[in-house]
């Protein structure tokens, strides 16, 4: 049985003061807490395919990131960027009383959870195709895709966004960009995830705030894996390997046949690995 989404608000320090954030979340299971951050767009039901398997072994909460998924906006005065989200994220742990959790993320998420492990706010990292080790030139590619994919999703009414999830063409019309495997992603998964891509409220700023970064920092004293999948359309695998160059005791995992969302295209591969590193 899926577990519930739940809400919780706590404050953050912005320019205008503290000002409360509030964020919704799934949790499930027993054991070490497990943080899970989804990508640019997408929402917390990208880890829907290994949520249950994860469970199985940890405390998981998976969250919707302020400004996406069904979490509200940052409040005024409040950046998008690298530090307030990660502020936004530690005032969650502590409000929900998880501690140092372990963390998985993906994309933007991935980013975000080298960020907590370098800040030494979580006890492992598994990083899925992470955000921030691309070129300049893979940066605006990747930032073209994103911002045509949703351009796409707001052109498209909701019923032909409904009418197309229904066949496999469809799908894959509307997700390949981001999976391998498209055809495996349920039509109502499809439809919820085009709307949240429509309908993030924090995207463009998110974006925006992305102009200028660049990971190169090691994240040492905690175990990190990075993972990326081979067929990954949108950051290109060779970015792995500039990650492992930046952090020489990370793991560096291939996920065979997977793309930049590899959750859905290979749950238990994908499942494996942070399991892996978690313990």
């Amino acid at each position: 049985m899926t577990a519930p989404v739940s809400f919780t608000s706590f404050p953050i320090d912005t320019a205008h003061g503290p000002r409360p954030v509030t964020v919704a979340y799934r949790r499930a299971g027993a054991g070490e807490p497990l943080l899970l951050l989804h990508g640019i767009g997408h929402h917390l039901q990208a880890w829907d395919p290994v949520f249950e398997i994860l469970a199985a072994e940890r405390d998981v909460i998976a969250v919707d990131l302020p400004g996406f998924g069904a979490s509200p906006a940052l409040p005024d005065g409040a950046a998008y960027d690298l530090s307030t989200v990660v502020a936004a994220l530690r005032g969650l742990c502590e409000e929900l009383g998880v501690g140092t959790p372990h963390v998985a993320g993906n994309s933007l998420g991935g980013l975000l959870a080298l960020e907590l492990g370098r800040e030494k706010l979580v006890r492992s990292v598994t990083a899925l195709a992470p955000a921030g080790f691309w070129s300049e030139a893979e940066r605006r590619y990747a930032f073209g895709v994103l911002l045509g994919m949703r351009q796409g999703a707001r052109l498209l009414p909701l019923p032909a966004i409904e009418r197309l999830s229904r066949t496999a063409a469809g799908r894959w019309a509307l997700t390949s960009t981001i999976y391998a495997r498209p055809w495996r992603r349920s039509p109502e998964a499809v439809v919820a995830e085009t709307l949240a891509l429509r309908d993030a409220s924090g995207f463009e700023q998110t974006l925006a705030a992305g102009l200028d970064v660049a990971f190169r920092d090691d994240v040492q004293g905690l175990p990190v894996t990075v993972a990326w999948g081979t067929k990954d359309r949108l950051l290109l695998r060779r970015q792995g390997v500039r990650a492992k160059h930046a952090m020489p005791q990370a793991r560096l995992v291939r996920l065979p046949g997977c793309g930049h969302v590899p959750m859905s295209d290979d749950p238990a591969a994908v499942a494996r690995v942070i399991l892996d590193t978690s313990r």
